[in-house]
């Protein structure tokens, strides 16, 4: 959906998946600089919203998710994945329960295919699953943010800030009172620095959670069975997930950055040697310069130092081999 915030002075368009909102508002350092000092807003508004309502809404996504939300209290704000029956990663929901309803922000275009498969599960379940995509529109207001949140809109805090479930409706005047406009490049390169995974960006058709660090923070090892726990467990037990996250400082005197599924390899064996992993996110910061998340073998020595293309790369662990 095409954001009414792209008429905004200095709007450039995002690309790629995230088409439909501003990927920055002429100063990319400068709104970098804003979200992390808590002022502005991220308009997130092409990401896909879905509710879930009924009286056994969190036992029946209880039994669907990674996460333990049965007992989810009103307004705690949590992460959960969808894993396929081997345990690959297939949905990331960002959700909030306001006590009467679960409301969940998915990547731009997953929403269909999430509410198809919640949709063929729910049985006899009283629970109703909605698309709420076309009249809710996500808003984000970096940690330590105090601008106004509207009375009667849903709010998901997390230590990185507040999403805000607004009227799409009210989106424009919201955006006059919220701050400076703050495009998606500075809030991704927040998240680049904050090492956390973005499905689709981290993910491919094979990553299980063990590789990005999502235990605990969107999977619960204690509850009991979902869809591909069988691989979480295993994996678990055995300690050897095949791939493990990487943060990357890159080497800034090169002029562009590598884009995503650039291949990295050891610095010792040369731009000619064996592929050991790839780019997953690449983003100028504005105090670390160039950095980049990556995925890499998990054999990979975690002092070795990369290539990533023809870029010299220094790695430090997020993932423990």
């Amino acid at each position: 959906m095409k954001s009414p915030l792209l008429t905004l002075p200095g709007a450039v368009p995002a690309e790629g998946v995230d088409e439909g909102v501003a990927a920055h508002y002429g100063d990319l350092f400068r709104e970098q600089r804003a979200l992390a000092d808590g002022t502005g807003f991220v308009d997130l508004s092409h990401r896909g919203v879905v509710t879930v309502t009924g009286p056994e809404r969190l036992g029946w996504l209880h039994l669907l998710l990674t996460q333990h939300v049965s007992d989810l209290p009103p307004h705690q704000a949590t992460e959960a994945l969808i894993l396929s029956a081997n345990g690959h990663i297939e949905h990331a929901l960002y959700l909030v329960d306001d006590g009467e309803t679960v409301w969940a922000h998915v990547e731009p275009g997953t929403q269909d295919a999430l509410i198809a498969y919640l949709e063929s599960m729910k049985f006899f379940y009283r629970v109703e699953v909605a698309d709420r995509t076309a009249d809710i529109a996500v808003v984000h207001l970096p940690a330590g943010s105090i601008a106004e949140v509207p009375e009667g809109v849903v709010v998901r805090e997390t230590p990185y800030g507040r999403d805000l479930f607004l009227p799409r409706e009210d989106l424009e005047s919201y955006a006059e009172k919220a701050g400076p406009p703050v495009g998606i490049l500075a809030l991704e390169a927040l998240r680049v620095e904050q090492q956390r995974p973005r499905l689709g960006f981290e993910t491919d058709h094979r990553t299980i959670p063990h590789e990005l660090g999502w235990i605990g923070q969107a999977v619960h090892l204690q509850k009991g069975c979902y869809r591909g726990q069988e691989t979480v467990a295993r994996v678990q037990n055995l300690g050897k997930p095949p791939r493990r996250l990487v943060f990357l400082h890159l080497d800034g005197s090169e002029v562009h950055l590598p884009v995503a599924g650039t291949e990295i390899r050891l610095a010792d064996d040369g731009p000619d040697g064996r592929k050991v992993g790839f780019v997953t996110t690449s983003v100028r910061h504005h105090e670390l310069g160039p950095v980049a998340l990556a995925l890499v073998k998990r054999n990979v020595p975690v002092d070795a130092r990369l290539l990533a293309g023809d870029t010299a790369a220094a790695q430090e662990t997020v993932v423990e081999p």
